[in-house]
């Protein structure tokens, strides 16, 4: 009974250990995430703005340009995943690689072969653990990504895209799947096209939609509509890009701050339960202890009185 009293005393050490971890990381998640928040509607305007530019030149140049247009028969299809580079954040990263998935199956379905994009370590692992070709990944930022990233991401992509059919690693369509940030509560696995681009009116979480009468501003072209939309369409894929990723980052920390409080509920709650039986176990090494001093005590005053 004294051993396993130890035991139990070892258990709530180490559970009491291990919940000091779990809510230091609950706290920094939740520090984290309040400049993640920020930082994500500090894009929102330039976003929403520049994609009301797009929607302008698109609409009133009328040029047929090489990110607008439809392959007749797409064949390829290039695939984006965020996720993160560090666990311990719940289901964050295995829900965007089931939606992943999903879209997957659905391209397949349309016979498109796919091309993988990883960012982050975990979608990484995901696909070298199940021996799956990844075309590039970029990692090391999923918490405090950069435009700089955002960039070269959106320049490998549409290189692939611009490739002409037959070349290696051409694409016909990219998509991109992350997570949206709804609320501390709610992160929404997502998945959008973006190319052949489909200008969208409003960027994803602004909560700021255009209504569908709204007047796009007029624009004069110079030196030509060829030229600006060469300029602009690469900055909105890249700024989509950006904002997705931003999306992704404060969807981790809420899911990490989740997890975590989660956790140190859960060694709280082990902690109480290791305590109370460990107390019934003490209890019961105290009884049998007494319970063997009385019969000691009964034995020996049974022999003192057979011996008089």
């Amino acid at each position: 009974m004294a051993l396993s009293l130890r035991e139990y005393r070892a258990r709530i050490k180490s559970t009491e250990s291990m919940k000091k971890i779990t809510r230091a990381m609950e706290l920094i998640a939740a520090s984290r995430i309040i400049k993640a928040q920020q930082r994500a509607q500090a894009a929102a305007p330039y976003a929403r703005e520049l994609t009301r530019a797009v929607s302008a030149v698109a609409t009133f140049s009328n040029v047929d340009h090489p990110l607008t247009r439809e392959e007749e028969d797409p064949k390829r299809a290039a695939v984006l995943i965020v996720t993160s580079d560090r666990g311990l954040a719940g289901a964050y990263s295995s829900s965007v690689l089931k939606e992943a998935e999903r879209l997957a199956e659905k391209l397949r379905g349309e016979g498109k072969e796919i091309d993988w994009y990883i960012a982050g370590r975990k979608g990484e692992a995901y696909f070298r653990f199940r021996q799956r070709p990844i075309i590039q990944a970029w990692t090391g930022a999923s918490d405090q990504p950069s435009y700089d990233t955002a960039a070269d991401i959106g320049r490998v992509l549409i290189e692939s895209f611009l490739k002409q059919q037959g070349e290696d690693g051409d694409v016909d369509e990219v998509h991109l799947v992350y997570t949206r940030f709804r609320s501390m509560l709610v992160q929404e696995p997502t998945a959008v096209r973006l190319l052949p681009l489909e200008v969208i009116e409003a960027e994803e979480g602004t909560g700021d939609e255009h209504s569908s009468g709204e007047v796009l501003p007029l624009y004069e072209f110079e030196p030509s509509a060829e030229a600006v939309l060469d300029g602009l369409l690469p900055q909105y894929v890249q700024s989509r890009i950006f904002f997705a990723l931003l999306q992704a980052a404060a969807s981790e920390l809420a899911a990490r701050q989740k997890a975590m409080k989660s956790a140190t509920d859960n060694a709280d709650e082990l902690i109480k339960k290791y305590t109370r039986v460990a107390n019934q176990a003490r209890q019961a090494g105290i009884t049998q202890e007494i319970s063997e001093i009385v019969g000691g005590v009964n034995a020996l005053a049974d022999a003192n009185s057979g011996n008089e």
